[in-house]
């Protein structure tokens, strides 16, 4: 089983991947997605969404990263997938997934899955662009307002040359509301040979084993699960036992060391209080820690409270 670490906007940067990848248990991590318009972008920009690049595009704990892209440019996406291999990144994957309203109007994301030639277009002209040993991977939702071109999305895909799929299995429309419908993965796997990666609502150790049996695929990708149990990856593959608390909380401050003095340290409060917001899930701990920093602006403030017993 190979699980993979999800490309959340804005949560998960180089900084959260290093601190999860720590913890064991990921295979690979995808990036934030690189915006493609008209534009061939700078190796700077690259380097921003992906300073693993200057590492081997491996995260300090050795596990590769692969760059994600977004747009609706078939020529443009290529450009820029071959410019992300060159500068060493694990692979390139498709961005079909993605909710975000300013990303649908700008007719990317999860708003492409209304139109499967679409995304056939984008994933041949990648795949033809980027060298056969090199992956070209998608990652897709169940539909945008129903499922019903889930299976053609994918066979889409597929015909195009991808060399995997991961699926959220649920729609634009339908969000984060649980449930995710592991049972429709289990249909497009009967509909591609390709292989597939399930994603969606997987908060625990059990849950992965319930996904991996109605979605009958073995790989998986974590998100908001293995920011709300930093060690999930691990109980899954090594069936390590669920992080206590201290031991959470030693995490967030070696975070905070790490934000801080990074370089998007003017991004930390904002950070750190959306970590504590996923971690209450788990800890309650986690909620009385979010009220004393919840007004705080100053960083070193709120390193003072962490760092309180």
């Amino acid at each position: 089983m190979k699980i993979f670490l999800a490309p959340m906007e804005g949560v998960v940067d180089h900084l959260m991947r290093d601190m999860l990848t720590q913890l064991g248990g990921f295979d690979l991590c995808v990036t934030e997605f690189l915006r493609v318009v008209e534009q061939l972008h700078s190796d700077k920009m690259f380097y921003k969404i992906c300073p693993e690049l200057a590492n081997g595009c491996k995260t300090p704990s050795g596990v590769p990263v692969r760059i994600q892209l977004l747009g609706q440019h078939p020529q443009w996406l290529a450009e820029n997938a071959i410019k992300a291999i060159d500068l060493g990144s694990h692979g390139v994957d498709l961005n079909f997934g993605c909710p975000a309203k300013t990303v649908n109007k700008s007719k990317g994301g999860a708003v492409l899955l209304k139109e499967p030639d679409t995304l056939y277009k984008i994933v041949k002209a990648v795949r033809e662009a980027v060298p056969s040993e090199h992956v070209v991977s998608a990652k897709i939702r169940l539909g945008f307002d129903d499922k019903s071109l889930a299976l053609e999305n994918a066979d889409a895909i597929e015909k195009a040359g991808a060399s995997l799929l991961t699926v959220h299995a649920r729609t634009k429309v339908e969000g984060y509301k649980p449930p995710a419908y592991w049972d429709w993965i289990a249909k497009i796997k009967q509909q591609v040979s390709i292989p597939i990666i399930a994603n969606g609502e997987i908060w625990h150790a059990d849950d992965a084993l319930k996904c991996q049996m109605q979605s009958q695929v073995q790989d998986i990708m974590l998100g908001r699960g293995a920011l709300s149990l930093p060690n999930l990856a691990a109980t899954i593959k090594f069936s390590d036992a669920p992080m206590q608390w201290p031991q959470v909380k030693e995490l967030l401050i070696r975070y905070s060391g790490y934000e801080i003095f990074g370089d998007k340290g003017r991004y930390y409060p904002n950070r750190i209080k959306q970590w504590l917001g996923y971690l209450q899930r788990e800890y309650s701990e986690a909620h009385e820690l979010f009220s004393q920093v919840r007004t705080l602006k100053d960083s070193n403030s709120i390193v003072s409270v962490l760092r309180q017993d």
